[in-house]
């Protein structure tokens, strides 16, 4: 026989899975970066000053639990999140925390992939 009380709570489990994901600061800033649309992992390279590996493991645990896909070019694999109803969690939790606002923060390299160098050449 099923307990009620864990059918209750069961209801629950999809949403705190979500916040449990939430938790990570590399997370959320990649989320932040994706904010904008899709990017690759050398372009959240540049702007985190994380390694390679690290991102990749990161946006594993975004992937699977639902919150980016990914669509590969070529050699390139470029990230995008799969609800843009997240970052009305992201902008709710920043008012509770005080932060307002969103800024985003300037790279700390230069990303080299076709994307960027594409937009450069079209800028520059």
């Amino acid at each position: 026989m099923i307990d009620k009380q864990d059918t209750q709570a069961g209801q629950y489990d999809s949403q705190a899975q979500i916040f449990k994901v939430l938790t990570h600061p590399a997370r959320l800033a990649i989320l932040d970066i994706l904010r904008d649309g899709e990017h690759c992992v050398c372009h959240m390279e540049a702007y985190l000053g994380y390694r390679q590996s690290y991102i990749s493991q990161q946006l594993s645990v975004l992937r699977e639990a639902g919150l980016i896909q990914d669509r590969r070019d070529g050699w390139n694999i470029f990230y995008r999140v799969a609800n843009e109803r997240i970052f009305e969690v992201l902008d709710a939790m920043r008012r509770i925390t005080g932060q307002d606002s969103f800024k985003m923060m300037a790279p700390k390299t230069a990303c080299t992939c076709p994307k960027c160098s594409r937009n450069a050449a079209a800028n520059g």
